[in-house]
């Protein structure tokens, strides 16, 4: 059982609207159905968090149901339900991988082992694990259940910082090195974490989290120099001390500032801060000069769960933003959230995936557009996820992508192929070339030739019998080094095929210099063809792009061809091979093994 810790949390007084969970509820929670009557406020403004499951001390039975801000008119109110009124209190957060009924002997002596290991310090207070809480709750979500168990602070330093209680330190000037910012005497990022960790000491009872920077500041810093740079960052520092909405600020590093806000909907949140933005538009010394921001805003509830972390999605909201001009104010969303929990959740669960074999090639015939006869085919990885569900590959290719693991993807697909080829020589079973994805991100890998060519040698299958796939768009980049890359694959016999042509960026005369065997005509082009949506225009330019493969003495294969008369009209324009529902999907090892012996 993987166990993720995730951070330490206050919730203030609050008021949890609940129903009592059968057995049968109990079970269908830890499947992730909510009964209708909580799932409805799920989301609705004033809630402190998603709904869960909770154990209280005082009611008699677990309750499932959902937390709201107390007495504000704002919000919509549950009348269907029974509450509660909880205490404030902080509670320790943790995450599990398992699905799970975390009953409450579980949840005990998890917490009990997790007070051995872990004192709970965090940068200005120290938590400890309430022996008997009196809140305890659990949320489902991703895969994952995350667990809140109550604590109680016994050592509170950040009440110092939030008070600027000078006394308990050395020296005034100590404190001020340590928490404020020399350029524009406002306090820095170490001084509002302590608002993010004890919120209460500053009367705060919750809060939504504001991230942002000056686009193109270094442009101010260089055509008007340090000085008027300077002024407007201390304009933004007046700014906010000023605005009435915020109830603590940083100057982070740079041009980076944070910004602890009320809480409020969202549309009245985006229109305060295009507000404030607009107030810091004009630079002095050149008024026809815009000055625009770039804004990470995280909504009240997920800055809550957040805590002292919550800067982390604050700028991956702001990071959403273009350089292009104008002020732009994201709102950091739950899906934000669950993909930065899927994707560093399947980072740490990847080297278990391949050692339970969970893994899986498909493999998506390819037809010689003549004979009608198989002539290859592509391996398409799919993911038995616990081998419980197959995943698609948009639910974990680009994850693998952004964190550089997709290269030991590509290894287990190409070890899987040319182990099923070498099955299939051994059983007599004519052989057909099948390609496999070579990523981008591996073309500056370390010894890559020597590696790929090491795993096909290990099965005994000949070279020629492996097609190397490079997407169009990997050939923007270094194309020097790529063209290296893709020459040496050739001298060591393998087969290479351009995908997905007419979608990227390259150019024809780069075209003339590729060492491919096989240009993939995409999909999209695919698509309109004898079709009430078909036009002159993309005939004539599939014509031209067959023509001109062949003439640079390329195989062309078109992909999606899913009708008779898709395959007709491509055969008449010249296309000699077609990958498309039309012929056959996706199909397991087995199936393909049947089809190459007709």
């Amino acid at each position: 059982m993987f166990i993720n810790k995730l951070n330490q949390l206050y919730k203030p007084k609050r008021i949890l609207y609940y129903q009592e969970a059968s057995k049968e509820q109990t079970d269908a929670f830890y499947k992730g159905v909510i009964p209708e009557k909580i799932a409805a406020h799920s989301g609705a403004f004033g809630t402190y968090d998603l709904p869960g499951f909770f154990y209280i001390r005082g009611l008699e039975k677990e309750v499932i149901g959902i937390e709201y801000r107390l007495d504000d008119e704002r919000a919509d109110y549950p009348t269907d339900l029974e509450s509660v009124i909880l205490d404030e209190a902080f509670f320790y957060s943790v995450e599990l991988d398992e699905e799970i009924n975390a009953d409450r002997t579980f949840i005990n002596e998890l917490f009990a082992q997790i007070a051995r290991d872990d004192d709970a310090h965090r940068v200005y207070t120290d938590l400890n694990i309430t022996g008997e809480p009196s809140v305890i709750s659990v949320f489902t979500g991703y895969k994952k259940i995350r667990i809140l168990y109550e604590a109680k602070v016994y050592s509170d330093r950040a009440d110092y910082i939030i008070h600027d209680d000078t006394e308990h330190f050395d020296k005034q000037f100590l404190y001020k090195a340590a928490y404020m910012d020399f350029i524009t005497g406002h306090f820095t990022w170490n001084h509002l974490v302590a608002f993010l960790e004890m919120p209460l000491n500053a009367g705060i009872r919750d809060y939504a989290f504001a991230h942002f920077d000056i686009k193109q500041f270094r442009v101010i810093n260089e055509t008007f120099g340090h000085i008027a740079a300077n002024k407007v960052l201390c304009n933004v520092v007046d700014a906010m001390n000023r605005a009435d909405f915020v109830y603590a600020s940083a100057r982070c590093h740079n041009d980076n500032f944070a910004m602890i806000i009320k809480d409020m909907p969202e549309d009245e949140m985006i229109r305060t801060l295009e507000d404030f933005f607009e107030g810091l538009s004009r630079l002095e010394e050149d008024e026809n000069y815009r000055i625009y921001y770039r804004c990470g805003v995280v909504p009240m509830q997920r800055s809550m769960l957040s805590g002292n972390r919550v800067a982390d999605a604050g700028k991956m909201a702001q990071a959403l933003g273009t350089g292009r001009a104008g002020t732009q104010i994201t709102v950091y969303t739950d899906k934000m959230h669950g993909d930065i929990s899927w994707g560093n959740y399947i980072k740490g669960y990847v080297e278990t995936a391949i050692k339970e074999d969970e893994f899986v090639v498909y493999f998506q015939p390819k037809y010689d557009i003549k004979t009608e006869k198989v002539k290859g085919a592509e391996a398409l990885i799919r993911w038995n996820y616990k081998k419980r569900e197959f995943l698609p590959p948009s639910k974990f290719i680009p994850f693998f992508e952004r964190d550089g693991t997709i290269g030991e993807i590509d290894d287990v697909v190409l070890r899987k192929v040319c182990r099923a080829m070498a099955r299939w020589k051994d059983a007599g079973i004519p052989l057909h070339p099948v390609s496999v994805n070579l990523s981008r991100e591996r073309l500056y890998e370390e010894d890559l030739i020597n590696h790929l060519v090491g795993i096909v040698d290990e099965s005994g299958i000949p070279h020629e019998l492996i097609d190397f796939e490079l997407t169009e768009s990997a050939t923007y980049e270094n194309t020097e080094h790529m063209l290296g890359v893709l020459k040496q694959l050739r001298e060591k016999g393998f087969q290479i095929s351009l995908d997905d042509f007419g979608t990227g960026y390259s150019s024809l005369s780069l075209l003339t210099r590729m060492p491919i065997d096989t240009l993939k005509i995409d999909k999209s082009f695919v698509d309109p063809v004898s079709t009430a949506d078909e036009r002159e225009e993309d005939i004539t330019v599939l014509r031209h792009i067959i023509t001109l493969a062949k003439e640079l003495g390329f195989v062309t294969l078109a992909e999606g061809a899913e009708s008779k008369a898709q395959v007709d009209r491509l055969r008449e324009l010249g296309c000699e091979v077609i990958q498309g529902y039309y012929y056959s999907r996706p199909v397991p090892e087995n199936e393909y093994e049947k089809l190459c012996k007709c």
